[in-house]
């Protein structure tokens, strides 16, 4: 599975227009698991996450919610907006956060700039993929490796990288890690319990998980546990 595409082109771009005032921004600011927009809102803007992480989900019929992605610094979102129905997911702060809020219809102005069209149709064709090959994985492979390959993308994405080790200090709950990966909380539960056995994750000091990168990824694409270079017995 591929890593999250974290938009940081298109973030730095954007974050360059605002500071020049070359496109106008409100800076918001939100407390942890305040909302920032709901579903069905008619909300038409663009947000650059300047600060903290926020998580998008999508209610289900049964009325659970389904954990659809997590961004960070730097990272763009709610483009969706730019299809002219309402919202389909909803978007919270984990931690802390500072915005930026644009106009969909300033950028889409502002996109007379070759430079930042080119950069939006990478991005929206960067999202694009990644949603292409998350169904490829739901679908070809089982619930023990699709969590690993979320556990690794969503370390790479949001992690504080120290060495090998990708360090997750927001919690994600197993009710939210399973949403994600289609399977039961206590699956995953099951899961996680093996994967610290085997070394692939650490819990403690001070943060919610330690992944041990290239034992994770050994794990996924050779289908068992790599500890130090080392494959294990299956």
């Amino acid at each position: 599975m591929s890593t999250y595409f974290c938009s940081a082109r298109l973030g730095e771009t954007l974050a360059h227009l605002i500071d020049t005032r070359a496109i106008t921004a409100t800076t918001i600011e939100a407390g942890r698991r305040e909302v920032v927009y709901g579903c069905l809102d008619r909300n038409r803007n663009i947000y650059l996450l300047r600060q903290g992480q926020v998580k998008a989900v999508v209610p289900t019929r049964d009325g659970k919610e389904c954990l659809v992605d997590i961004y960070s610094a730097g990272d763009v979102f709610g483009e969706l907006c730019l299809l002219g129905s309402g919202r389909t997911e909803m978007v919270s702060a984990m931690t802390p956060v500072v915005l930026e809020r644009m106009p969909a219809d300033q950028l889409l102005t502002a996109m007379a700039d070759t430079g930042l069209r080119t950069e939006i149709v990478r991005h929206m064709a960067e999202r694009l993929f990644e949603r292409q090959q998350l169904i490829a994985y739901l679908v070809t492979e089982d619930s023990e490796y699709r969590l690993a390959a979320v556990l690794l993308q969503l370390g790479r994405k949001i992690g504080k990288r120290d060495a090998h080790l990708l360090r997750i200090k927001e919690k994600i709950t197993q009710e939210e890690l399973s949403a994600m990966v289609g399977t039961t909380r206590s699956r995953v539960g099951f899961f996680l319990k093996k994967f610290c056995n085997a070394g692939l994750l650490q819990r403690g000091g001070g943060y919610f998980l330690n992944i041990h990168e290239p034992r994770l990824q050994g794990f996924i694409t050779e289908g068992h546990p790599v500890l130090d270079g080392v494959p294990t017995a299956a």
